[in-house]
């Protein structure tokens, strides 16, 4: 195949790519809210203190500062595709491991097992629109993917409270 065909199969599927990247992002950001959302009902039946809340959000926030550093090196030495999925398996595990625990010790794990996969997000993003993208085309698909973090912090709200009253928050 030569350069040109290459990039024509590539011009195809680029902004399939660049939804997927998006919808990824989207669901990051509606797992990050999630906590915060659920908080009166999780104070509730954990009983945990404000500086307890406050510490699995630092445990979070300091996870995912370190996936950032991890990812960034995975994804520059194992490729784009295979970072991405590991990323996106850990932190579907993460998120679902948040329904199996029933103490603050348990979420401050699986808070910190959320932070830590979900930081493979951007490094993966901004390096599969670096490789499917011209340069002149870059900024746009990098603000179309990124707008998913603002997506998802819209969504979450709508529907998380909703989802925990009728099916719990499990």
């Amino acid at each position: 195949m030569d350069n040109n065909a290459v990039s024509q199969e590539i011009g195809k599927y680029r902004w399939f790519v660049c939804a997927l990247l998006f919808f990824a992002t989207t669901i990051n950001y509606i797992d990050r809210q999630i906590l915060s959302l659920l908080k009166p009902i999780l104070d509730e039946q954990l009983k945990w203190s404000n500086e307890q809340f406050v510490f699995i959000n630092s445990v979070f926030q300091a996870a995912y500062g370190f996936g950032l550093l991890g990812f960034g090196w995975f994804v520059d030495k194992f490729g784009t595709k295979i970072g991405y999925t590991v990323s996106i398996i850990g932190w579907s595990i993460s998120a679902a491991a948040h329904a199996l625990v029933g103490s603050v010790t348990g979420f401050g794990f699986a808070r910190a097992a959320l932070g830590l996969s979900e930081g493979g997000n951007f490094p993966s993003a901004i390096k599969a629109v670096a490789l499917w993208f011209p340069k002149r085309e870059r900024a746009l698909a990098t603000s179309i993917f990124n707008a998913g973090t603002n997506v998802g912090a819209i969504i979450a709200p709508a529907i998380v409270p909703a989802m925990a009253l009728h099916w719990g928050w499990q």
